[in-house]
Order: structure tokens, then sequence, then C-alpha cells
């Protein structure tokens, strides 16, 4: 980037105005979410539903600078984020399974926003710690958000390698379910035929679900960003490894690609403590019967809704993607 795009850049203005949603500040909606007790806020344009503190602090996410050498993971939540985390730190650090298992992810990739994903209404001393330690990082890093494309740094595609998991909605509402009723945070109290309602009608956290992801479909060409589907690591996540692998100008031997696999089947991902956040129920953030890292499956959906769910976010589905060639595939016959 020259001194004058620098310059430019530095006086960087979020076209974004976040304003609270009354019908999250109301006695019914925060019964059910019981973590959200000052609300939700929605900015326009875009509709992109958030917490007030990060309302507050957007434009600090917007004018975070990307460095030519960052990899970038965007998705919705609960699309795949910390399995394809863990992918691109093994695939960008030589295959190290050991720091891998002995260092927690959050500390190898963190989350942008992690720090306004509280009821707060200020930005704590150790949360602002927490952004700057993200840009002092040494190069190469790795980073990870949930935030749409036009909420991050309108240089981010053309400076950094941006890899955008995406997941079949049907799944992706059950996996975020289940994450609204571990996670303090949000303290969900409610069943989920609610709370696909709430998700469908964009009134949840990260909302609403296919501007995000269509966004991200539409600059899929684009030689900076690698589009992937949760599906088909599910499918064959070796050879998804690979195209990975391929895209960030990585050549692990094919011991090494075995290893990564195998370090990332469900089976051992699950037990890996430094991914699974255990430490989590210690420090009061996840409630305790619950685990970070569930099922991770393709089809899950089929034990959770009736018939009548189902059609209605079938519909939902046909709906949004009226008018692009974006296909979802919602179950696999076989899967790693």
């Amino acid at each position: 980037m020259s001194r004058y795009e620098d310059e430019k850049f530095k006086q960087l203005q979020l076209k974004v105005k976040f304003n609270a949603i009354p019908k999250t500040r109301l006695k019914k909606f925060q019964q059910l979410f019981n973590g959200y007790k000052n609300g939700l806020v929605r900015g326009e344009p875009g509709k992109f539903v958030m917490t007030p503190l990060y309302g507050s602090h957007a434009e600090k996410l917007y004018r975070m600078k990307p460095r030519n050498d960052d990899v970038w993971l965007l998705t919705f939540p609960k699309c795949g984020t910390t399995w394809t985390s863990e992918l691109l730190w093994l695939v960008m650090n030589n295959c190290d399974t050991e720091k891998a298992t002995s260092t927690p992810l959050i500390v190898r990739t963190p989350f942008t926003e992690m720090p306004f994903l509280t009821s707060e209404t200020e930005l704590s001393p150790e949360m602002s710690q927490m952004l700057n330690s993200v840009d002092k990082m040494p190069s190469p890093r790795i980073l990870k958000s949930h935030l749409p494309f036009y909420l991050l740094h309108p240089q981010l595609l053309d400076t950094s390698k941006v890899v955008y998991v995406a997941r079949n909605p049907k799944d992706a509402i059950v996996s975020f379910y289940h994450h609204h009723k571990l996670i303090t945070l949000h303290d969900y109290q409610g069943n989920l035929e609610e709370f696909a309602q709430y998700f469908m009608d964009d009134e949840i956290l990260y909302s609403p679900f296919f501007p995000h992801l269509l966004d991200a479909w539409s600059k899929r060409h684009h030689p900076n960003l690698h589009f992937m589907f949760f599906e088909d690591m599910k499918k064959d996540l070796r050879g998804e490894i690979v195209k990975v692998a391929a895209f960030l100008n990585q050549t692990p031997s094919d011991e090494q690609l075995d290893k990564i696999t195998e370090h990332l089947r469900f089976d051992n991902f699950e037990k890996n403590e430094s991914v699974n956040n255990e430490i989590g129920k210690k420090l009061g953030w996840m409630n305790e019967d619950g685990k970070f890292i569930r099922k991770g499956k393709t089809g899950d959906w089929k034990n959770h809704f009736s018939p009548e769910l189902n059609t209605r976010i079938d519909e939902w589905i046909e709906k949004n993607l009226a008018g692009s060639d974006l296909k979802f595939v919602t179950e696999l016959e076989h899967q790693d």
C-alpha cells in the first residue's frame, strides 16, 4: 500500500449507523435471550445485528489495517470456523501439531470482534488490550471474524488472503441454537422452533444470514478469496486441505497432509483442549452441561426439525436464493 493510500485509509469512516432494536429490549425477548441485558442493535444500511458495544466501536474494526501476508477466515457463526481455523494454522505453521495442542486456538488465530461480544456498554481495559495485541501480532497473522465484508477494511480482499466457509442454513440453525444455549452471553431459554423463527426473521446476533453469505459468494472469483463449503470438508477433508494449501502457496508433504487430516478428524478434534474451550466453563462464559465442539455433522437438522418447521425453512431458503446459482448440500451419505 502506498503512503498516499495509507493516509487515505487512516481517514476511513464507516457509513453504517447502529441503533437499538426496540423488540430486543422487551421482556419477552430478554426472557428468551437472557444474556442480552441491553438488547441488540441493527446497522443501516445492511441490517447487521450485533451487541450495543460493537455498535459503539464498529469503526475500530473497520479501520483495522490488513497486512499483505495476513490470512483472514470469514464465516457466519457455526459454519466451521473453529475447524477451519485449526486447518489454516497447521497449513501455515509446518503442521506443528504439538504446538496446536498446547497453545489455545484463540491465541494462535484471534477472533477480531471478541472484545465486543459482551452485554456491557463500555469497553474494558482488558478487551482494549486484546484489540491492541492483534495489531501487534507478528506476521503472518491468521485472523477470524464473523463480520460481513462491508464491515471490515475496504482494502481487505485486495491486500490479504481470505478464506470464506459456508454451511447449509439448516445445520447452521441447529448448531447456532445449541451455541446460544451453551454461551452465557446469549443464555437462550427458548426452544429450537422459536430460535429458528428469530433466525429467519434476522433478529439474532450476526443476522442476516443470506446477505452475509451471498456477498461473499459474489466475490468468489477474486484471486485472494478461497470460497469453500463445510459439507465439502465433511465429504473429503484431505482434498479440501490440499486446495487450501495451494491457495496459501504452501506445499505440505503427503505425510504432513495425512497428519493434518488425522488431527482434524472429529473424534480427535473434540478432545483437543486447545480448541474445545472447556476452560470457558471455569471462566463462566460457558454453561456446564454443553460442548463447544458438538457434532459437526451434515444432516443433523433431520434430528431436530418438525415437518412443518422444515417446510417453513425450505420456503425461506428458496425465497432468499431466488436469482442466485448458489446451491446447498443438506445431507451426505458418507462423511469424515
